[in-house]
């Protein structure tokens, strides 16, 4: 007690809860995964309100002088009468096995982590400790104890964790996929007094025989199918089609009419199932009594979870018609799902296969980060990377009870502080829901590359470069241009697939099971497979670019661009192109089948490096001359995703030729405008062929970091890397200060010098031979990749793992050809 005492001036107080609390890590320690439950329990300091496991403890208490905390220790038992065999029986109504009825995470029909609640007696008990001396616990509540530490414990008991606060709008028990926003149009919704007036059943679509899937126009009354599904099934888009024809706006799907007005409604111009707070005064209009009304169809997300688990991926992808063995231990650790954080999980789990994130976040590496114990470790990035990294390979939080992969009996990590870091203030990642895998690995080394001030980087590992050799068809002339990548896009071309016979019979057997209401089982379904020769063939071939603007001609012809590997990456990441548009646009998946090989040789497809003998160089445009050309590189990126070529010379004009994510999202933004696929002419005023290359600062934002105190070069670099974002690009000027010379990059106003020093710089790049194998891959199941389910198999020690969120798992049969990402390291 007189130890305490000594340090009461360390002793503070949380303020109540509110916007001025502090963060309380009680939870779970900040630099590893420990928690109460940890048989050494969490150490809760009371001056900064972090969490330690006993491991940091002492360390942390030497730099910062702060040494009482408070000691917390859960112990869990089974309650009484609770049969917790029974969990693991998939017969039983509790069990893990039962049956999904909604697209949701932690409530009644949908998929559930657990209630330990309901199943174990959970005790806590608290004591106070003054560090170094761990072992000397004064117990709590004490009347003996400093009225101080006492009040401080009973505001850290009462106040929320940081942890929970962080999960609260993602954690499982919060995520449900059927909450939906009111539609705008509800309100002042036009009704038609057209006499129409609805049956309570016997409906068919007004356009076609069909008899389900019916979608009643709440503003004209009219009864059209609805969108044909991911698998071909449901309707032949007769109402999306009267929608652009009309403009009327919601619509109801017939058959999920309820009393208590849970129907689906579809709002065509916000793009979502929305709720309609008028209904029954909407339906009334055409003469159906809402009250008296039953469910006799499945709803939109009952027939997705349907198709989902349908198409054969699900089974497949999971390998849940396996006996999967169960695996824990170092390299076997499996990430709690969050709520559609699935995506998070496979990819860094893949990433961590890779020496170099290992070499930088894991053993001495991450032990580098601990030491230097920071005041905000739950918001430094390099930390979260660090503690993600020795949670999943030091084997300490992967155990197996029961020898089940029922999830209350296999243990894990949560990543919520991870989730929150990597995902701040960015409108995707920041929110619940489900996002593309091979965009947040993107993003991921995006952050690295912030955080990777004089240090190594682990993306080096898989950063390369790719050449594109233009032609001027009318000169003969070339010119060569290199691009740097950390995903190597393959394009799918479905009509090369081995099997179009059999896909064609069964596409005619799935419209005739379609139309006299059957539906095929999983093993009759055939998907296109296309060989992974025919992918490569297809993005290395010539491609042809029409209306080139050839500076040997001064005029436009055709020209023909050839892409080769210009640097062989140590890992390369392939991401195949199985998200695309359709004929009207609308964004789909392809079910489709690869063989990607266990070895892979790129060799053949290395460049030849740069001008070649015999070859003349197309001449550099006169800055007074120069025209507006499209980025080849980004053309043929969109065209590869389904968009027409003229929306395509659209979004690079639009965009100035910025990259492909800025020229998609003009696309996604603009893709419904009447003229998107007219011929389009560049204006007049044209900017310089040199925009090709190289970035206009915004003058506003040139002049607001230059008034930070940095000069025209590294104010023009850095707003060229963050696509012109202010508050990225002061960051990025602290991470890159040491690396921006005079070479990088030139001022504005010398068009000519930016654009001749904008080519990468080759020794930048690591490279070697073109001889791979194959790793680990990354799965999606789902109609696109806004939904679904994540999962990914990784290579260890000769035998393939499948990891899915907290389960781990020894794979049976890994479906390597259905996958999304794949990585593969170069051979030694």
């Amino acid at each position: 007690m007189e130890e305490l005492r000594k340090h009461l001036s360390k002793v503070n107080v949380p303020c109540a809860s509110g916007a001025g609390s502090p963060p309380i890590y009680k939870d779970e320690c900040v630099y590893s995964y420990d928690n109460p439950e940890t048989p050494t329990g969490l150490y809760v300091c009371l001056h900064s309100f972090l969490g330690f496991g006993e491991a940091y403890v002492r360390e942390y208490a030497d730099k910062t002088g702060n040494r009482v905390f408070l000691h917390i220790q859960r112990v869990k038992t089974p309650k009484e009468g609770t049969d917790t065999e029974a969990e693991c029986d998939p017969e039983s109504e509790a069990g893990p096995e039962r049956k999904i009825t909604r697209l949701a995470i932690g409530v009644e029909g949908g998929y559930n982590e657990s209630d330990m609640a309901k199943k174990y007696e959970i005790k806590d008990t608290y004591s106070i400790v003054v560090a170094p001396q761990l072992d000397k616990k004064l117990p709590y509540p004490d009347p003996e104890l400093p009225m101080r530490v006492t009040q401080a414990v009973e505001a850290i008991l009462a106040a929320d964790s940081a942890i929970a606060k962080l999960e609260k709008a993602t954690l499982m028990g919060t995520w449900d996929g059927e909450v939906r926003q009111a539609s705008k149009y509800a309100e002042n919704l036009q009704q038609l007094d057209n006499g129409k007036k609805i049956p309570p059943s016997g409906w068919q679509c007004e356009k076609c025989d069909l008899t389900n899937n019916l979608w009643l126009n709440l503003t004209d009354g009219s009864i059209m199918c609805g969108r044909k599904f991911f698998d071909g099934s449901g309707g032949n888009d007769h109402a999306v089609e009267h929608y652009r024809v009309t403009g009327f706006p919601l619509a109801v799907k017939l058959g999920t009419i309820t009393a208590d007005g849970k129907s689906d409604v579809f709002s065509y111009p916000e793009d979502d199932m929305v709720l309609d707070p008028h209904l029954e005064r909407h339906l009334s209009h055409f003469g159906i009594n809402m009250a008296a009304m039953k469910k006799s169809e499945k709803s939109m997300v009952e027939l997705e979870l349907d198709i989902n688990q349908r198409i054969g991926e699900w089974s497949a992808l999971t390998e849940s018609e396996s006996e999967l063995q169960p695996l824990a231990g170092p390299g076997y650790t499996g990430m709690r799902n969050l709520g559609n954080s699935c995506y998070i999980n496979s990819v860094m789990q893949v990433l961590f296969v890779i020496p170099d994130f290992q070499q930088r976040f894991v053993g001495t590496g991450a032990e580098h980060y601990f030491r230097e114990f920071p005041s905000d470790p739950a918001n430094d990035f390099n930390i979260q990377m660090a503690k993600l990294g020795t949670g999943l390979h030091s084997g300490k939080y992967s155990s197996i009870a029961e020898n089940t992969l029922d999830t209350d009996h296999s243990t894990g990590i949560s990543p919520a502080m991870f989730k929150n870091i990597v995902g701040k203030n960015h409108p995707d990642f920041s929110t619940k829901q489900q996002q593309d895998a091979n965009d947040f690995y993107l993003h991921l080394l995006t952050l690295l590359d912030r955080n990777s001030r004089n240090q190594t980087n682990p993306a080096d590992a898989l950063k390369f470069l790719l050449e594109d050799r233009v032609e001027c068809l009318a000169s003969r002339k070339v010119k060569y241009k290199t691009r740097e990548e950390y995903s190597f896009r393959l394009p799918i071309p479905l009509d090369k697939a081995t099997n179009l016979d059999e896909v064609r019979e069964f596409l005619e057997r799935e419209k005739a099971a379609r139309e006299t209401g059957q539906r095929l089982v999983d093993r009759d379904i055939v998907r296109h497979k296309v060989p992974l020769q025919a992918c490569l063939e297809r993005f290395f071939g010539p491609e042809l670019i029409e209306q080139f603007y050839s500076t040997a001609i001064d005029g436009k012809t055709n020209a023909r661009k050839i892409t080769r590997l210009a640097t062989m990456p140590d890992c390369l990441m392939i991401h195949v192109g199985k998200f695309t548009l359709g004929d009207d646009w609308v964004p789909k998946k392809l079910d489709v089948s690869v063989d990607m090989p266990d070895e892979l040789d790129l060799s053949n497809w290395r460049s030849a490096g740069g001008l070649q003998p015999g070859e003349e160089a197309l001449p550099e445009p006169a800055a007074e001359e120069v025209k507006f050309a499209f980025d080849e590189a980004v053309m043929s990126e969109l065209l590869t995703m389904g968009f027409p070529p003229e929306a395509c010379k659209r979004a690079c004009y639009h965009t100035k030729n910025s990259g492909l994510e800025a020229a998609s999202n003009w696309l996604m933004e603009h893709i419904a405008d009447e003229d998107i696929s007219e011929p389009f002419v560049v204006p007049s005023n044209s900017i310089g062929d040199s925009a090709a290359n190289q970035f206009v600062a915004n003058p506003e934002s040139l002049a607001m970091l230059m008034s930070m105190g940095f000069d025209e070069r590294q104010a023009v670099a850095a707003l060229k890397a963050t696509d012109g974002n202010v508050e990225r690009a002061t960051d990025w000027i602290f991470s890159h200060a040491d690396s921006i010379g005079v070479e990088e990059v030139a001022p504005a106003s010398n068009s000519s010098a930016a654009a001749a020093s904008s080519a990468p710089n080759k020794t930048d790049y690591r490279d070697g031979g073109g001889k791979y194998r194959l790793m680990a891959f990354i799965s999606h199941m789902g109609t696109s990749a806004q939904v679904g389910h994540y999962v990914c198999h990784i290579r260890k020690k000769g035998e393939w793992v499948i990891f899915n969120d907290s389960k781990v798992a020894k794979s049976q049969n890994p479906p390597k050809d259905l996958g999304y990402l794949y990585l593969y390291m170069r051979e030694q």
